[in-house]
């Protein structure tokens, strides 16, 4: 087709500095039609029927929008569905919907896709299968009983039935529907095996055990039983990371670790470690994340010029990488990019771009409209009102609506460019448009202002952290504009609303104050001067002195069995030479994610260069992780992001067991016992104890091995300990323990003679006094029995102490506390107020307990009132005193309440654990006003029964808005 056009710009002055320019992408559309092709808005899904659901038919939904309303057919395994020429049976169509009655597997499994159309094109649905699904029952048979000792574990074995899909979820029945075991540290419960595993059987476990299969069957499950350890503590590590993806949760004691919302960054090795008192073990899986089809870049309803180049692509990510087809009304167009060098009527239709791989296909569906039209200014005509800067450039934007596109030999652009305007340019400018299928203009009027300057720029400044800084812009602008002033940091505008604490502007913007400036505050700050017209900038850079920043990248590059080698890359100083480095460590038993230690080094110290050293005096075979942060002249900066966790070697242990003892029991018994050693002494796997023991003349030493970390006594029984009637004196024998693991065997601990008595002693303390600390608590003291040594009966371990409520309690529910001979006077603690209470003293011995003391007879003391002083007040005086005081409840409130001492009073700086604490009889109290920071006051009462509640208030001095002192402002938390 031959095409003739033109574009015109017509000025009614002459210019002699004057660029015209008309580029673009054009916006160009044919005559308005309503009409357009069909666009899916519900398209068929997957489907899996089976033969015990209740409806007895399969519904395929397919909707879709166009004008004129779409037809719609539907394909089976690309073979067209003959709805309309034959009636059938099991097949019929509703709306777009495809129903299939009484569905068989033979006839109706297979890939369905929908076909809409209408007169501007054709779209083919995703497509979706239907699948026949089926769940055998559970054998018939009886399984046999079985029986588990207590204290062993177990597995019962589901054994699931055949089905389809194998997607289902396993729960087991205790006893009797629907009574279902929960996963805990114990039991657990396998989804790949239905398998339910008990770890550590109580006798409370004993019933009948029930698989019960979704959906929805129910069987029963055999039992059988296999050696396990008790219950272990499960750890989840992602391996080369330091911590698991934000999206895990960790669930049924740890044996599950569940990923939501997995992404490609979650592929990695993922390691298991289980860990009890008896052993240790881990095991590695690794996760390979893949993704269906998800549209990066995709395509649009367009319409284009008859004539013109025109390209279609689309791109999809997912892993394997997809493979890109094409549709044009339903049929094969193609793969890769389409492009089309001179469309033509015959181009116009339904595109579909097709993405797909192993794991899905997606469908990106739009129209392609061929146009022709003559040009019009109707949608977009020249402005009515032009405005330009002296001296600056204005932009005439022309263009209209044409197909094909106005084209001249000169330019192939739309906009009409004035370079350094000025007054002599004002006036009225007309484009023209023509093409052949006929012409059009538009008219605008251009008025040229004075241009916006900056008459004062903001200087770059350099402060300390805390200090208050003033950035100054000023700008000269045309007085019939209004200016706005806009402030940025680093090229990100400052949000005053929100930034209200730091950043406030003065004189309708035109200064910057920044309040309390802080590290993040550095940068770039860019003042623009802005009018309708145009806008000037002017920029200052502002450093501020500071605590350093984080070191970065540490890292662990030797691992040793008590050191390792670090290393990370230093920080900003922020202003201030490094004066050196602390490093940190946090083990495996840290009690917080807070719960850091400093650790020592090698050098000591460690410079402001130094980029690496030796962690030294690390625990063996134990888990660390490790920071580093630096110190400057304003102190320590904040923290690195922690290292990977590594674990250091394994070695010998070097700890004994401390506080080994014993005592002699009845029937022959010898009684051994020690404090175990702390987990992080254990060095090594297999860790445990050798218990050595002899009698005290003897040469040979007997030694028995003891393979439970936790274990803190041993019992051993020889006939030949017994007492016999002409035994008179006390058998010692001598004991010592050692520790050992996988490495080696560490040292002995001292020995110890444990005493073998007679009998039970004989005599009973005397002289038992006692006496009240508090409404809960007292002090008991007594005359030791006389320790006649070990040549004859009268030995003695320690003493039994019994206190109970005269007339409220029973002795057998007493309470006891046992201290050693040693002592003779201890505390007594959980006593109620008020009350009557009987304490009773025995000495006892690895024979038993002596004979009891006279009763004690005391009365606790009265509990402290439930609710701290009332009213408070306060004043500031010329805003720099604080005077505070309290309401006194009269005595005669209390009733069975004591009476106050006097009262306690801390001031201390918000956030602060600790504080100075003052004590005074009267109820009021002043302080020096705080003029910076938040505090808080706590006040409470000192009773004879005991400290009681405590009232809390903050206190919080304003900002003064004048030269009048500060306003104080108290608000209450408690």
């Amino acid at each position: 087709m031959a095409v003739t056009a033109l574009v015109l710009l017509v000025l009614s002055s002459s210019l002699s500095h004057t660029v015209a320019v008309l580029f673009g992408e054009p916006r160009i559309f044919g005559d308005d039609a309503t009409g357009y092709g069909p666009i899916f808005e519900e398209e068929p899904l997957d489907i899996v029927y089976t033969k015990e659901s209740p409806d007895r038919h399969i519904s395929m939904n397919c909707r879709a929008r166009a004008n004129p309303a779409p037809t719609y057919r539907w394909r089976r395994d690309n073979w067209e569905i003959k709805l309309m020429e034959l009636p059938n049976e099991h097949y019929s169509l509703v709306g777009g919907n495809l129903i299939i009655n009484n569905p068989e597997e033979k006839k109706h499994a297979g890939i369905y896709v929908c076909v809409a159309k209408n007169m501007y094109g054709t779209v083919i649905s995703k497509e979706a299968k239907v699948k026949f699904g089926y769940l055998e029952e559970f054998p018939d048979e009886e399984r046999d009983p079985v029986t588990v000792k207590e204290g062993q574990g177990a597995v019962l074995l589901c054994v699931p039935p055949k089905r389809w899909p194998a997607e289902v979820t396993f729960r087991w029945i205790y006893n009797e529907f629907p009574v279902f075991l929960h996963p805990d540290k114990r039991r657990f419960v396998s989804q790949s095996t239905g398998n339910l595993y008990i770890s550590k059987v109580e006798a409370s476990d004993a019933g009948n055990y029930s698989c019960y299969v979704f959906n929805p069957q129910i069987g029963k499950g055999p039992i059988a039983v296999i050696p396990i350890y008790p219950a272990p503590h499960i750890v989840w590590r992602k391996i080369g990371a330091t911590d698991l993806p934000a999206s895990a949760q960790v669930s049924m004691s740890g044996a599950l670790l569940h990923l939501y919302n997995v992404q490609y960054e979650d592929s990695a090795g993922y390691e298991c470690e289980a860990i009890n008192q008896k052993w240790q073990d881990w095991h590695q899986a690794w996760l390979y994340v893949e993704a269906a089809p998800e549209w990066a870049v995709t395509i649009n309803n367009t319409q284009k010029d008859i004539g013109s180049e025109h390209t279609m692509s689309c791109v999809a990510n997912g892993k394997p990488v997809p493979y890109i087809r094409w549709l044009k009304d339903g049929y094969s167009y193609g793969k890769g990019e389409l492009k089309f060098s001179s469309l033509t009527f015959e181009d116009s239709g339904m595109y579909q771009c097709i993405a797909e791989n192993y794991w899905g296909i997606i469908y990106a569906s739009a129209e392609l409209r061929v146009i022709a039209c003559a040009p019009t200014f109707e949608l977009n005509p020249v402005k009515k009102y032009l405005l330009g800067a002296n001296n600056g450039r204005v932009v005439i934007e022309c263009k209209p609506r044409a197909a094909p596109r106005p084209r001249t030999s000169l330019w192939d652009f739309f906009f009409f460019y004035i370079l350094n305007a000025t007054r002599n340019d004002e006036g009225v400018y007309t484009c023209l448009a023509e093409n052949d299928r006929g012409k059009a203009n538009s008219t605008g009027t251009l008025t040229i202002t004075e241009a916006t300057q900056i008459t004062v720029a903001p200087e770059d400044t350099q402060v300390m952290v805390g200090e208050e800084v003033h950035l100054q812009c000023q700008a000269s602008f045309d007085p019939s504009l209004d200016i706005t002033f806009i402030w940025s940091l680093d090229f990100r505008v400052i949000n005053f609303y929100l930034e209200w604490k730091h950043y406030e502007r003065i004189m309708v913007g035109e200064i910057l104050k920044i309040m309390n400036v802080q590290l993040r505050h550095e940068g770039r700050y860019t003042c623009t001067a802005q009018t309708v017209v145009d806008n000037v900038t002017a920029s200052a850079d502002l450093k501020v002195k500071g605590l350093p920043a984080p070191p970065g990248g540490v890292r662990v590059e030797e691992i040793r069995d008590t050191s390792v080698k670090l290393v990370w890359n230093q920080g900003a100083d922020h202003g201030s030479p490094i004066l050196g480095y602390t490093i940190q460590t946090r083990d495996f038993y840290a009690l917080t994610e807070v719960d850091w230690k400093d650790a020592s080094t090698s050098p000591t110290p460690l410079g402001g260069r130094s980029v690496m050293a030796d962690v030294v005096d690390l625990y063996p075979w134990m888990e660390y992780e490790f920071r580093v942060y630096a110190t400057n002249g304003f102190g320590d900066g904040e923290a690195s992001i922690p290292s990977m966790k590594i674990k250091t070697w394994d070695a010998v242990p070097v700890v004994a067991p401390t506080n080994v003892g014993g005592y002699g029991g009845k029937d022959g018994e010898l009684v051994i016992t020690w404090t175990p050693v702390q987990p992080q002494y254990f060095y090594g796997k297999k860790f445990g104890y050798v218990v050595a023991f002899k009698p005290h003349d003897d040469v040979d030493w007997w030694y028995e091995t003891i393979s439970d970390p936790e274990t803190r006594r041993y019992v051993h029984r020889d006939a030949s300990f017994r007492v016999k009637s002409n035994d008179f004196q006390v058998r010692e024998f001598q004991v010592k323990v050692k520790t050992f693991n996988s490495k080696g065997d560490g040292p002995y601990s001292l020995s110890t003679t444990v005493y073998y008595p007679r009998d039970v002693p004989s005599e009973s303390p005397t002289d038992v006094y006692s006496r009240p600390v508090s409404s809960h608590e007292a002090l008991v003291w007594w005359i030791p029995v006389m320790d006649t040594g070990t040549g004859l009966q009268q030995y003695i371990d320690g003493y039994q102490v019994k206190y109970w409520r005269k007339y409220d309690d029973t002795e057998p529910g007493a309470n006891r506390i046992f201290v050693p001979a040693s002592m003779n006077q201890t505390r007594l603690e959980n006593m109620l107020p008020d009350s009557h209470y009987l304490i009773e003293v025995r000495a006892y011995n690895g024979a038993g307990v002596g004979p009891p003391s006279e009763h004690c007879e005391m009365f606790t003391k009265r509990a402290p009132p439930s609710v701290a002083p009332q009213m408070w007040r306060y004043i500031s005086y010329s805003g720099k005193w604080l005077y505070v005081w309290w309401h006194h409840i009269p005595y005669d409130w209390f009733g069975n309440e004591s009476f106050p001492l006097y009262y306690k009073v801390m001031f201390r700086k918000t956030g602060y654990i600790t504080g100075p604490i003052y004590m005074t009889g009267w109820h009021f109290i002043d302080f020096p006003m705080p003029q910076v920071g938040d505090y808080e006051l706590e006040v409470r009462g000192r009773y004879e029964g005991g400290d009681g509640p405590i009232r809390k208030i903050s206190v919080l001095p304003s900002m003064p808005l004048t030269v009048s002192p500060p306003v104080l402002q108290v608000r209450r938390l408690s």
